[in-house]
């Protein structure tokens, strides 16, 4: 018998593994909702704002892209290093305003719209500056190797700085569509509050979009240094992720047109991550499906259809899709398996979601009929999981709960604050602080690490960087899923 957990009073949730069951408290997600924004300010690059909570931090890399002559500081470092990659950045951005434009209420119910609309304001803007021309981006900043070979906290960092651009000789369609669908996004996430900045994202949006469309390749022929930590594996996912966030937020027939063309619409997906934004564009036009702006035909009916696959798969109604762990947890691949549980639980929940404000109000899976509260219950299953409801009984996400991980693989986090330590720490000095068995010096709050194995096992190593290294593409989804919760503190 894998995990259950079924609610009682409210209060109270029986946790199950292999028929053996014990009360648990039900998580707060509020405090957990809160958590996961503040993780945002301690990836921060850049100077930082009077109003950073995580202060810890200091500014940090002021002088990117001083070497092409363009403001390139800002942004988010991704994981535990200090290099500013534009695929997993910009999907950040894109899940940071996803988790808005689906929960704005229930962030602002929670207190937490003004620092959700932070995170995405301090990502879209990096991103708006890195789209110097119409036709260039630039789409990294650090080297991975030279940086990978220091242990050094971002705000001593003396590895190069060297941007990395694609244009239309270099092209990089996968990552310039990305960027445009995150700031697409983004646009929407702002339309209600700041017109001005909407109207200004959505241009280099619009801009972005078109270049990706005229000039296809992936960016990391063009860009080498990516290929090793984040290699594209085509480019027709974001593509067809930002023609669908352009349609939202503009309503264009062209954009329209895109959806309903003969490119590749994904097919049913197991996953969806920084590389794969199939589901994400499926989710997203069967929303549009139930809600009348798309017509139930067509490329959009494939979509839709695709996505119930996507959804009965990962609901464990799809016998080739048993993927849980003994514990209850999705289980994918052992470097980083909680960035997919939390991609997969922001999904389960919106169309969860989709289906209770649609005439069409259950999921079909085979002879299986599953109403919207099944599956929110599968998206809070998985969110209780990474909050503590495990068979190791820790949160997986660090600052929440009486135990979390100690060790996490981050090298501002493992190595004494800036505003404790001033002197310069090195390069090569750092490592006396990763190869220390104690704990971080600094707390990230917010961060969800790797996450256990497939057996729900978890070694609290800092050198065990595939379970204890966080990254914002994890925890960005994690914002909209607990977001969608707190309705229920």
């Amino acid at each position: 018998m894998t995990r259950l957990v079924v609610a009682v009073s409210g209060l109270v949730a029986l946790f199950c593994v292999l028929g053996h069951c014990q009360a648990q408290q039900q998580p707060n997600y509020r405090a957990a909702l809160t958590n996961s924004l503040l993780y945002f300010e301690g990836q921060r690059s850049g100077r930082l704002p009077p109003d950073q909570r995580v202060q810890w931090r200091g500014d940090s890399a002021l002088a990117d892209g001083r070497d092409h002559g363009v403001d390139l500081t800002g942004g988010y470092y991704d994981s535990g290093d200090n290099v500013k990659f534009g695929l997993p950045m910009a999907f950040t951005v894109t899940m940071l305003a996803w988790s808005v434009v689906e929960h704005e209420a229930p962030l602002a119910a929670a207190g937490e719209l003004r620092n959700a609309l932070a995170a995405v304001r301090w990502g879209a803007d990096y991103l708006a500056r890195a789209h110097a021309a119409a036709e260039t981006l630039y789409v990294q900043v650090g080297d991975g190797d030279s940086d990978h070979s220091c242990w050094q906290r971002p705000e001593d960092m003396d590895t190069p700085r060297t941007a990395y651009s694609v244009d239309a000789s270099r092209p990089g369609s996968d990552v310039a569509a990305e960027t445009a669908a995150a700031l697409a996004a983004a646009s929407v996430a702002f339309r209600q509050l700041d017109a001005a900045y909407s109207a200004m994202l959505l241009g280099h949006a619009e801009q972005l979009f078109s270049f990706a469309k005229n000039h296809r390749g992936l960016y990391q022929n063009s860009v080498p240094g990516a290929a090793k930590f984040y290699a594209s594996s085509g480019d027709e996912d974001e593509m067809l992720w930002a023609a669908v966030w352009l349609f939202i937020a503009t309503g264009g027939e062209d954009y329209k047109a895109f959806i309903a063309g003969d490119g590749n619409v994904g097919g049913a997906q197991t996953f969806f991550s920084w590389d794969n934004k199939f589901v994400g564009a499926q989710a997203l036009v069967a929303k549009l499906v139930l809600q009348g702006k798309l017509a139930d035909a067509g490329n959009a009916a494939a979509l839709k259809s695709q996505l119930e696959q996507f959804l009965c798969g990962v609901l464990q109604h799809n016998a080739s899709d048993g993927r849980l762990s003994p514990g209850g947890v999705l289980w994918l691949e052992p470097w980083n398996n909680l960035q997919f549980v939390t991609s997969a639980a922001f999904v389960v929940a919106a169309h969860s979601d989709h289906l209770a404000g649609a005439a069409a109000s259950s999921l079909r899976c085979g002879a299986a009929t599953l109403p919207p509260s099944q599956l929110l219950a599968f998206a809070r299953s998985q969110a209780d999981y990474i909050l503590g409801a495990n068979p190791e009984r820790m949160s997986y996400m660090v600052g929440y709960g009486a135990r979390f991980p100690e060790q996490v693989h981050h090298r501002g986090a493992s190595v004494p604050s800036i505003k404790s330590s001033p002197g310069k720490i090195t390069c090569k000095g750092g490592f006396a602080y990763y190869s220390r068995d104690t704990p971080n010096p600094n707390v990230l709050v917010g961060a969800i690490v790797g996450g256990p194995d497939g057996n729900d096992r978890y070694d609290d190593s800092r050198p065990n960087y595939k379970q204890t290294e966080p990254s914002t593409v994890t925890v960005a989804p994690m914002v909209g899923v607990l977001a969608r919760l707190s309705k229920q503190n």
